[in-house]
């Protein structure tokens, strides 16, 4: 691993927000690098207000999209909420299809089938919404690039809304309404809202006109808050807020499904991470393994008994998904061993009979044992499908868009896509892939990087120091849990290998004279137990252990040199 200081703020200002705050400089320190250099600024960050929430209507077509829900309402069309079968898909559209159904009887939800149709905007779905009488289709965190779809909707006289966030291409889709805060004409202040948060806009927004106020729409940031953490968005502006009360509800009054789900992984406080360890994966499973309308059901469910079957079945989806992810992962590194002379900068693997649900996870799981970029293929129909995920710092996006000659289909983010290609262009497409990110990849990056907010010593680490690092939860892309370095110290001769496998480091470090000991595990860290008989430095972050209803500080290892 690289370990990377980051760059020093200004001494002058560091101090001064110290003294205005009456903390200590590190903690001044770390808010000066994440451009937090006033108490007013420090006061908004670590105690977010509502008031934060932008008004809907400054988002492009906004308008457009409420006259024409209303208009609907008025003539009593059936509306169809339609969305992906991931957890901002199917968060997304239990938050907008629930807000409906409390103004409008006449609200259906369709999620396409992740093996029938794929990804996005699907002709089937389309004509599920044609052959039922719905006239209006709402679609969430798809559509941006549904040209055809949409025109296709058109013909036969339904009507579409897309709520999306990913990149639109050089044309956009003639719906009746677009909002997409990427869009290159919307000047909506913030542009890194999650599919679900762009739903959330558009329910805000019609409850503006029914006098509802933004507090009325709180009891739906759980499901919000569920799908930025599971979207890896950033975590800052708009979604920092929305996520920051939608922990609130999560922990205080969830909706029925999450609280199913809660019941069963026996979790009291949840935090975000929680969030994307526990509740999101468990959504994703029902459209991985089974069908994404198993998660709008679980997330609609209003019997809490109900709600609890569901989940219970979701359980078994997951623990399915779990096992497949291991088979597939591991029949994939032997893919890339067998294929060593031919790449070297990305890895690309492909078996027809691979789950189509799992494929992007295994795809993140080979990142962590190569780091490059990666992608994964299976057999999808008389189609290649596959899932890219990237390292940090590479745009596996672009990358794509370079290769699109090969390509059939694809879209997504910087991090993470999916496309399609004809078998026979497998072979040519994966060379190309390989040259493009040999040639445009900054060979750094393909050495995973720590990035250290400051070096502290052990001993600035006092409960009050620890309750403020805590505060500047949720953390997520752009607002980090914060990562500290510190050099010189050992072990107190109990260090030890865990888990099953001995994977795992468990640690109890001190440092100089200050003989206080701070509890440590690294996960994944077990091999470097050699490292740990003399002094050693360690990159880490603070965390809360409970151990038989006692609460400690304990150090989460990132690595240790």
């Amino acid at each position: 691993m690289r370990w990377t200081l980051k760059s020093h703020p200004e001494k002058e200002k560091v101090e001064k927000l110290a003294e205005d705050l009456q903390v200590d400089k590190t903690i001044a320190h770390v808010l000066c690098q994440r451009g937090i250099e006033t108490f007013d600024a420090a006061k908004n960050y670590f105690r977010p207000s509502l008031d934060e929430i932008h008004d809907p209507f400054l988002m492009k077509d906004m308008n457009l999209a409420v006259d024409r829900i209303e208009t609907a309402i008025a003539n009593n069309e059936n509306i169809l909420v339609f969305g992906d079968y991931d957890v901002d898909g199917t968060t997304a559209v239990s938050l907008v299809s629930s807000y409906l159904k409390t103004i409008h009887p006449n609200i259906a939800t369709y999620i396409p089938d992740r093996y029938a149709e794929g990804y996005g905007v699907s002709f089937m779905g389309i004509d599920f919404a044609h052959d039922n009488d719905f006239s209006l289709i709402i679609a969430l965190d798809c559509g941006i690039k549904a040209i055809e779809k949409v025109a296709y909707a058109s013909e036969k006289n339904v009507d579409f809304i897309i709520c999306d966030h990913h990149k639109p291409g050089d044309e956009i889709p003639k719906a009746v309404a677009v909002l997409n805060a990427k869009q290159e004409d919307c000047t909506y202040p913030f542009d890194e809202l999650c599919g679900c948060g762009v739903g959330f806009k558009l329910i805000q927004a019609l409850g503006i006109s029914r006098n509802q106020t933004i507090e009325d729409f709180v009891p739906y940031l759980d499901l919000v808050a569920t799908a930025i953490a599971a979207d890896i968005v950033p975590m800052n502006g708009e979604n920092r807020t929305l996520a920051y009360f939608g922990l609130q509800v999560i922990n205080q009054s969830p909706r029925n499904g999450i609280k199913a789900i809660i019941h069963q992984t026996k979790k009291s406080e949840l935090t975000i991470t929680d969030v994307v360890f526990t509740i999101a994966p468990r959504i994703n499973a029902a459209g991985r393994m089974k069908h994404g309308n198993y998660a709008v059901e679980l997330l609609t469910e209003m019997d809490f008994d109900s709600a609890v079957e569901f989940a219970a079945a979701i359980e078994i989806f997951n623990a399915d998904r779990k096992d497949l992810d291991k088979k597939i992962t591991d029949q994939a590194l032997i893919q890339i061993i067998d294929n060593e002379e031919e790449q070297d900068y990305s890895s690309v693997v492909y078996q027809e009979d691979w789950h189509k649900g799992v494929i992007g996870i295994v795809a993140s799981r080979l990142i962590e044992k190569y780091y490059r970029p990666t992608l994964v293929f299976t057999k999808s129909g008389d189609k290649l499908a596959a899932s890219a995920r990237s390292v940090k710092g590479f745009d596996v996006y672009n990358a794509l868009h370079e290769c699109e000659e090969f390509i059939e289909q694809f879209g997504g983010h910087k991090y993470a896509a999916g496309l399609t290609l004809l078998p026979e262009n497998y072979e040519n497409f994966k060379k190309k892939f390989e040259e493009v990110v040999e040639r445009t990849i900054d060979k750094e990056l393909l050495t995973p990087e720590i990035s250290v907010d400051a070096e502290i010593d052990l001993s600035e680490i006092t409960p009050k120091f620890f309750r403020i690092i805590q505060q500047m939860a949720p953390f997520g892309p752009m607002n980090m849990r914060p990562t500290f370095k510190s050099t010189c110290v050992r072990d107190n001769g109990y260090g030890k290998q865990v888990g099953a496998d001995k994977t795992h480091l468990k640690l109890n470090v001190f440092q100089g004279d200050n003989k206080r000991t701070f509890n440590s595990i690294g996960f994944g860290l077990g091999d470097k137990i050699e490292f740990v008989k003399n002094d050693f430095d360690i990159v880490y972050a603070l965390d809360e252990n409970e151990w038989n209803g006692r609460k400690s500080i304990q150090l989460l290892l990132k690595d240790l040199k």
